[in-house]
């Protein structure tokens, strides 16, 4: 098989040297080497094998590595230096088929140069075949397939230079050949080229990812999805293809190879293979977009392969391409690390013009750099000095195509116009689509993590992005724009810094400076729709830099350049009307998108309204024709964008080791926000903007924070920094020297110095401010310098100097100044400043060229670009002037920006919390409200008015996702009023914009249903108003309608046209839905619509004009849809809708009052259906509607239209209600008092139903049924019902003795026997006694007291206090009644002298009856009879003292000791309370108010017996104490009754007569049960009341003032019988103690007693004159006498004795006959103990 293919492969050679030499051109002597060599190898060839040819005279193709051709390529790469075009087609021909073949492989040394692979020298023979514009088609197109075929080769390799030098050479063809064909050709094979390299790359460094960071292989695999709706569409190229081609090799046949095309003339057929390619590379090409920045110089537009731009050399190398590269493939997986030599600015590049020959192109000849740009480069080329690691050669190749790739971008463009033409503009435009492709297509995995990769895209791709993305070619920055947003979807990690400089300094300023163009414009709004569209960028975007201290707003600045744009506001832009609406869409577009990326950003917090009502419910296809439609147009959700998964941010997030924490974002934010505040304060009053920042702990206090401060944060204002540091303060001049200590000059010239310490703010107006600035610098300056002591002789010098540059800037650089300062005038200028001393003439004139070359320029506070916008008003040409240097300074800055943050470190935070979108709402909201409201109220173009709607719905459904309900309450308002349907005006013309608001508002209330809360307000309003718009639309004229004011018939007609079509009608079907859907909402949710479909029920109620039922009727629907909900939601529901119809049944409009009544008869006779489990109250908060009606409305129609309702209840549900009893009786509890003889009546008549068939069920409710029956019984104007009220409750009372345990419960418990059952009976026939008339209240009093004698031995000791509690009210009643003093004494003594006698004397008869339960309540009823007595009502103060009496004389056999006390007690206070003292203080009042009554006079008396007139205070003192001296006269007696009884009271009083002998025994009454302490507290009561009477009535003077104004009628006043009762009551009380034997150790206290008793009467006897008076005192004598007769004679004497001589006294006066008998007697008595003593 060897044999046969080292014959194939003779054959093959042998041909191909035959067909070179078998040309014609070859016989040329410039042909003669090629010719020699062709033969000498063909002739080796013929020695070497002599296989015969084939049958057919064909050469077989021969197989992959058995004969290399390595050793016959020189007679090819001789060929291919001829200048013969067919030759080197044909030499390029069979180059491309051996190694396509595998038979030239390169892998051998070339013999030429040992330190070069073969196939190094193959490329650049290959390579040097074309020699620019003259070269032949055929040659070209044969080039470039060699070199794809070499490139894509599985045989051979081409690395590094070689890779390099193919790459330039495919470059240099598509730049300068002129067949189109070629062009495109070799564009395509550039782009395989770059395919297959950066696949080998990722194929080969794969298992790197696996090594180091598994997590960053996924997130960079799913990182950027090609799925529809992400930011950047591209294809997916993976290594499939190279890992084929490895498999490839294993195979015995021969490869066939990739050839871009066979035929000559370069245009017509090409194989399948070749447009395969052609195909591919085109649309890896034309589909992606732009980039931009930094420069290399060619040499006529043609790449070398020595540039120094294609090479990386060893650290402390010279660039040696072929050493380094053949060290590379030694060791080809190997980390090394290599430097990057520096950019060489100087390069030349050659053009080649038509005729072949080359010249310097003076359009592109080397231009003179300025200081600030040689100073960057400087920096950034020792920068470069950095090394690089590369692990594999494909990593090598791939890093140095790109680096490559970048340099190429950023060459030079000629002066003056820019031609697209030009080869400089086509050279950029390749090397930028190239990029493209790049990044789009081939940016895998490893490129999007290594560190290499990220560290070249920083220091070279955005530089070079930075440069061309403020070009003023469109075709340069639309690419630009496509590179970068490529960048800030996959690499955005790595570029924090970056990207916030392409937004701030490029692509937002070009939208904010009108003095670019539409394209460039819109360009960036192209760009900026796309990012708007990824939610995972936007989100990044706030977090990262709105959320960071130090850098720029990018979102908020970026919300508010769309806005402008979307509004309009570009007047000042030169833009046309179409432009402006184009720019005007796209923002529009990117706001909405904007909304849509933070509703997808916080999808996961909404939930969708459950789809319960949907699945049972279906729509009829009668309703409406395109259901489907409407759902699709009105009820789905907006349409969102698909964000990167959450994965991948968590992924990369892991990586950077930074989590994402929301809380620590916020505060960021926060502190970020006082920070700019601070510095708003500084920009306006620097010294307040410190203290504020100081105070708020964002600077320090001392003078270095503050200084540092100023060089930090570059939102400061130059001018208040150059303020601050100009002002001559202690403080200030502190500042300012901290400052300038905190540069650092070391190793800078003068000027640089300068410009460092200038760049940093302005310079003061001052002199001495100025003066103070430059001393401070020029010792700064030479402090840093030391080494500069040989050229300064000291700090002055530079002082001086640094003044002479501020004047040269100015005279050089000032237009006003004419004589320009010349170098020797400046050098003469400068003499003598150094110390006297001249500084070196070397020295000031390259100060003067610099300083001439590039004024020193102060920077501005708001950037270069605000000269444009003062120079609007000026000419075309000073604009285009002014923003041409505009855009020069904005690329320099723009560069200097990304060289500077190429070199920062950062860590850029992927967002992944749902959290961050609030704050970005609540930053934004205003400028998207005003964008979509200014457009709606102003535009009627139909795609804006379709994008503003959807912003609505985005915004609101992002504020009712954080409960933002400013925001939303401002949206939904905003889109409400756009309705044209909630003005307070009246209706206008709706348009279309108008209906389409109003589907947009219906959209946002199906599908946020859940989220609205109180903005459900303003869309019911609407959906109300649009119910009343539809009725005039459509001709309806319903009663309401016709009290309408008179609309314009226009009006009329335009409503009919607008709402009568039938997709609009579809609309009235929408509104529908919300409240047939209502099910749907969640438990606060319906809450909060219920709540607002009641206020705008109100309202429609309410309108005095033309009420409406609308929203009425939709509550009674929703009630309807939504009673199968769990009960506590229902509950909350019906508590909104129940005092909505409390409100409405209440309504003074009857019809509508009825409505709600009949409503709520139909909900309750549905919810009761459903009856109640026991322990709930919901049928009780259900019915509560018809109490609070019937309390408040007082139309007779309306009540018995409630009356009536609940009957029918009753009457229909009763076995059902539970709860609802309550309200039931409730109702007729409010009926019973009404005065309608009808309601009363139905009412009654129901509730004795209940009680007749119902009694049994009502179970909880017996307390409201009692409570009714009480009301019925109040009810004066039917006594009659009142009766058998009363009736009914004394059934109530034997029900509950006779079904105690319907009362107790379940645990039995005996206690809700009373609450529950007897309480409620007796409580309610307290408060008919209470409140009735006399004769009901006498019934109530009788049926009350019976069932406490009947049943109050079933009664607790507990019980019983609480019914005495029950019965004290009825005293009550007169306590606490309201009226006028005269209408209170009629009512007050008609109550005492009926119910509240009969009451006392009940009450005392049930408590002697069950005294032994009732004991401990003993205290209570004393206290009650105690209260009866001191009223001012002699019949209920009598009554009370016979109520005192009864009780002990019925229970005083039962009482205690203490007891006795407590009766004791109650004497003794009544006694004290009701003592008439005043009788004997009185004195006639000065008061005129007298009442001129006729007094009866006595002529008996007195000579002078006129009465006179009483005052009223006076007349109702009298009136009071005459009661007072009637009580006092039964206290008296109730105390002799008691001790005595009255019959043993009347038997000693008949003692008194001499003629009475008594006979038998006497009854002792209570005097046996009382102590002897007790009976002395009695005789002490006694004596007092007899001292007391005794002292009025001797008191003759007093009682005759008391006569003479009308006290006691016609005779003078006294008291008698109190006088000489209270003494017999004593004398009895005292004697019986001292005759009892039990009491013998009493008997000494008593004596002295009786002593002093008897002394004192008999001594008073004997001064008494009056007649009347003796004759009462002589009674009390003749009992003493009588008395002490019956005493033994031991006491008899000693009592005797005491008084021996008072009785002497009395015997020697005239007395009565009786008096007479007594003492005869008492003498005889007498005898025997005197003898018996004297003898």
């Amino acid at each position: 098989m060897a044999t046969r293919d080292n014959k194939i492969f003779v054959m093959f050679l042998q041909k191909a040297l035959e067909k070179i030499l078998s040309d014609r051109e070859i016989r040329k002597n410039y042909n003669a080497e090629i010719k020699d060599e062709c033969e000498k190898k063909l002739k080796t060839l013929k020695e070497v094998s002599k296989a015969p040819k084939s049958k057919d005279g064909s050469h077989h193709l021969p197989e992959a590595g058995v004969i290399l051709a390595d050793d016959y390529f020189k007679p090819f790469q001789l060929a291919c230096q001829s200048r013969s075009p067919r030759i080197v087609s044909t030499a390029l021909d069979c180059l491309q088929k051996l190694i396509a073949y595998g038979q030239l492989t390169g892998d051998s040394s070339d013999p030429e140069n040992p330190n070069k692979k073969l196939i190094d020298t193959v490329i650049e023979t290959i390579c040097d075949a074309f020699h620019g514009v003259n070269t032949d088609p055929d040659v070209e197109l044969q080039i470039i397939k060699a070199l794809l075929t070499a490139v894509t080769s599985q045989t051979c390799e081409v690395h590094e230079m070689a890779l390099l030098t193919a790459i330039r050479c495919c470059y240099n063809i598509n730049l300068f050949t002129k067949n189109s064909v070629n062009s495109a050709t070799a564009k395509a094979t550039l782009t395989q080229m770059l395919s297959v390299c950066f696949s080998l790359m990722e194929h080969n460094s794969a298992h790197l990812l696996k090594k180091a960071a598994p997590e960053i292989v996924k997130t960079s695999a799913e990182g950027t999805p090609s799925k529809e709706g992400s930011m950047v569409n591209g294809h997916q190229d993976d290594a499939s293809s190279v890992k084929s081609r490895e498999e490839d090799k294993t195979r015995d046949d021969v490869p066939q190879p990739t050839q871009p095309g066979e035929n000559k003339s370069g245009a017509a057929d090409k194989s399948s293979s070749d447009d395969e390619v052609y195909r591919i590379s085109r649309s890896l090409v034309e589909g992606i977009m732009e980039a931009a920045l930094k420069e290399v110089k060619c040499e006529d537009g043609m790449l070398k392969a020595d540039d120094s731009m294609f090479n990386v050399t060893q650290p402390g190398e010279d660039a040696q391409p072929g050493e380094d590269a053949q060290s590379e493939r030694s060791d080809a997986n190997c980390s090394e690390s290599v430097q990057s030599e520096k950019m060489d600015d100087g390069q030349s590049v050659r053009s080649e013009k038509a005729d072949g020959s080359t010249e310097k192109d003076g359009s592109t000849a080397e231009t003179t750099e300025t200081a600030d740009n040689e100073q960057r480069n400087a920096n950034h080329n020792a920068a470069q000095k950095k090394s690089v690691k590369f692990d594999n050669v494909y990593m090598r190749d791939a890093y140095l195509v790109l680096r490559t790739l970048c340099k190429m971008t950023m060459q030079p463009m000629p002066e003056g116009p820019i031609d697209p033409r030009s080869h400089e503009m086509r050279s950029k435009m390749l090397a930028l689509q190239l990029l493209l492709s790049v990044m789009q297509n081939h940016a895998g995995p490893v490129m999007k993590t290594h560190k290499t990769f990220a560290q070249l895209i920083k220091q070279f791709l955005c530089v070079a992005l930075s440069k061309n993305g403020v070009s003023t070619d469109p075709s340069v920055f639309e690419i630009s724009l496509s590179i970068f947003l490529i960048l800030i979807s996959n690499f955005k990690y790595h570029l924090k810094m970056q990207i916030e400089v392409f937004f701030k300094d490029i692509f937002l300023s070009v939208l904010e400076n009108p003095s670019y163009s539409f394209q460039h414009k819109w360009f960036v709004m192209r760009a900026l729709a796309k990012v708007c569209a990824d939610p995972q960028i936007i989100v990044d975007i706030y977090l990262n830099y709105d959320c960071d201290m130090v850098l720029d707003n990018i979102f908020e600045r970026l919300v508010n350049d769309i806005s402008r744009i979307a509004q309009g506001n570009l007047a000042d832009h030169g833009l046309t009307p179409q432009q402006e609406t184009q720019l005007q869409h796209k923002g529009m577009e990117c706001l909405v998108s904007i909304l849509k990326c933070l509703v997808e950003w916080s999808k996961d917090m909404y939930s969708r309204p459950h789809q319960r009502a949907e699945e049972k419910k279906t729509v009829p296809d009668t309703d409406i024709k395109d259901t489907s439609t409407l759902e699709e147009r009105l009820l789905d959700t907006p349409d969102t964008p698909r964000s990167i998964p959450r994965s991948t941010s968590m992924s990369s997030l892991a990586s950077a080791g930074l989590y994402d924490n929301p809380q620590e974002f916020e505060n960021i934010k926060k502190q970020k926000s006082i920070l700019e505040q601070g510095i708003e304060k500084f920009n306006k009053k620097p010294k307040k903007g410190i203290a504020f920042l100081q105070e708020a702990g964002l600077i320090g206090s001392n003078t270095e924070d503050v200084a540092r401060f100023f060089h930090t944060d570059e939102r400061l204002s130059k001018t208040m920094i150059g303020e601050v540091l100009g002002d001559e303060s202690e403080n200030c001049k502190k500042i300012m020297s901290d400052y300038v200590d905190q540069l650092d000059f070391h190793d800078m010239a003068i000027v640089t110095a300068l410009r460092t310490f200038l760049a940093g703010y302005r310079l003061p107006g001052e002199a001495q401010k100025i003066d103070r600035l430059m001393l401070k610098f020029a010792q700064r300056y030479y402090e840093n310098n030391p080494e500069l002591a040989e050229i300064f002789a000291s700090a002055d010098t530079c002082y001086v100097l640094a003044y002479s540059i501020i004047m040269l800037t100015t005279d050089l650089h000032n237009d006003q100044v004419r004589n320009k300062i010349t170098k020797p005038d400046y050098i003469k200028m400068n003499r003598g400043i150094n110390d006297s001393g001249d500084l070196p003439p070397d020295y000031l004139m390259a100060i003067y060229d610099e300083i001439s070359a590039n004024e020193i320029k102060m920077k501005y506070d708001k950037g270069e670009l605000t000269r444009v916008n003062a120079a609007r008003g000026a000419n075309e040409s000073l604009k285009r002037q002014l923003y041409k240097e505009a855009m020069t300074d904005l690329s320099k800055n723009a560069l200097v920006m990304m060289e500077g943050v190429s070199k920062k470190d950062t860590v850029f935070t992927s967002a992944s919390h749902s959290y961050h979108v609030r704050p970005m709402l609540m930053l934004t909201w205003t400028p998207f409200l005003a964008v979509f409201s200014i457009t709606l109220q102003d535009c009627s173009d139909v795609e804006l008015i379709a994008q503003c709607l959807a912003g609505f719905k985005c915004a609101v459904r992002v504020a009712c996702i954080f409960k933002a309900s400013l925001v939303r309450s401002a949206y939904i308002q905003s889109l409400a009023r756009f309705t044209m349907l909630n003005v307070s005006s009246g209706f206008s013309e709706i348009k279309p914009k108008n209906l389409e608001a109003i589907k947009a508002l219906i959209t946002i209330a199906f599908n946020d249903c859940n989220y609205l809360e109180e903005s459900w307000y303003d869309i019911l309003k609407v959906i109300s108003q649009l119910e009343l718009a539809q009725l005039i639309g459509t001709g309806v004229k319903t009663k309401f309608l016709e009290k309408e004011t008179m609309m314009d018939k226009k009006l009329v007609t335009s409503l009919q046209q607008t709402l009568g079509t039938s997709a609009n009608q579809n609309v009235i079907v929408a509104v529908d839905r919300i409240f047939t859907g209502s099910d749907r909402l969640d438990g606060s949710a319906i809450v909060s619509f219920t709540d607002a479909l009641c206020k705008i029920s109100c309202e429609e109620l309410n309108n005095p004009v033309s009420p409406r039922m609308f929203s009425l009727q939709k509550i009674v629907e929703i009630s309807y849809y939504n009673m199968g909900r769990i009960r506590i939601e229902w509950s909350k529901i019906w508590h909104v809708i129940g005092d909505h119809f409390n409100k409405v049944g209440c309504s003074p409009n009857e019809e509508i009052a009825a409505f709600a009544v009949d409503s709520l008869r139909q909900l309750s006779m549905k919810f009761l259906e459903k009856g109640e489990l026991p322990n709930f109250r919901f049928q009780k908060d259900f019915l509560r509607p018809f109490e609070t009606i019937m309390k408040n409305n007082e139309n007779n129609l309306i009540r018995d239209m409630v009356v009536r309702c609940i009957a029918q209840m009753v009457n229909s549900q009763a076995r059902n209600i539970r709860s609802g009893w309550n309200n039931i009786f409730s109702v007729f509890h409010m009926a019973a008092a009404d005065r309608d003889q009808a309601i009363v009546e139905l009412a009654f008549q129901t509730t004795a139903s209940i009680f007749e068939q119902y009694f049994s069920v009502i179970g909880d409710s017996f307390q409201d049924a009692v409570k009714c029956l009480s009301e019925f019984a109040c009810n004066a104007a039917f006594p009659d019902t009142s009766m058998e009220a009363i009736r009914y409750i004394r059934r109530c009372a034997n029900y509950v003795a006779e079904n105690p345990e319907q009362f107790a419960g379940d645990e039995n418990n005996l206690e809700n026997v009373w609450v529950k059952g007897w309480f409620p009976v007796l409580f309610e026939l307290s408060c008919i006694i209470s409140r009735c008339k006399l004769d009901v209240r006498t019934r109530a009093l009788t049926v009350m007291f019976e069932i406490m004698k009947h049943h109050g031995k079933e009664y607790k000791v507990s019980w019983w206090r609480d019914l005495f509690n029950i019965v004290f009210r009825i005293f009550d009643h007169m306590k606490l009644t309201e009226l006028t003093p005269e209408q209170y004494r009629i009512q007050r003594k008609e109550w005492m002298t009926t119910t509240c006698n009969h009451a006392l004397y009940a009450v005392v008869d049930v408590f002697t009856q069950h005294f032994s339960i009732l004991a401990e309540l003993l205290v209570e009823l004393l206290n009650l009879i105690q209260w009866c007595v001191k009223q001012d009502n002699e019949q209920l103060a009598k009554s009370g003292m016979n109520c005192l009496e009864n009780l002990v004389m019925g229970a005083g056999q039962s009482f205690r000791e203490v007891d006795w006390d407590l009766i004791i007690d109650t004497i003794t206070d009544v006694y004290a309370s009701t003592l008439p003292a005043d009788m004997r203080i009185w004195k006639p009042t000065l008061d005129t108010s007298f009442d001129q009554v006729s007094m009866h006079s006595d002529t008996s008396m007195e000579p002078d017996n006129t009465q006179l007139a009483v005052s009223r205070a006076d007349k109702y003192l009298f009136q009071h104490l005459d009661i007072g001296c009637v009580v006092h006269a039964e206290i008296v007696q109730t105390i002799d009754n008691i001790i005595f009884f009255p019959a043993s009271s009347a038997k000693e009083d008949a003692q008194i007569d001499p003629y009475y002998i008594s006979e038998g025994s006497e009854h002792e009454g209570m005097f046996n049960f009382l102590t002897t302490k007790q009976l002395f507290r009695i005789v002490e009561c006694l004596f007092e009341s007899h001292k007391f009477s005794k002292g009025f009535n001797m008191d003759i003077d007093q009682r005759r003032i008391l006569w003479k104004y009308g006290f006691k009628g016609r005779t003078l006043p006294d008291l008698q019988k109190q006088e000489t009762a209270s003494l017999l009551c004593s004398l009895r009380i005292l004697h019986k103690i001292y005759s009892d034997m039990t009491r013998v150790d009493e008997w000494p206290k008593t004596e002295i007693y009786l002593h002093r008793l008897t002394v004192e009467s008999f001594e008073y006897y004997t001064m008494l004159e009056e007649d009347k008076r003796r004759l009462s005192w002589g009674k009390i004598v003749m009992l003493m006498l009588k008395k002490m007769m019956l005493l033994d004679d031991d006491r008899f004497v000693v009592l005797l004795a005491k008084c021996y001589n008072q009785i002497c006294h009395i015997l020697a006066q005239e007395n009565e006959r009786g008096l007479q008998i007594v003492l005869s007697k008492f003498f005889l008595r007498a005898r025997n103990p005197l003898f018996k003593t004297i003898s």
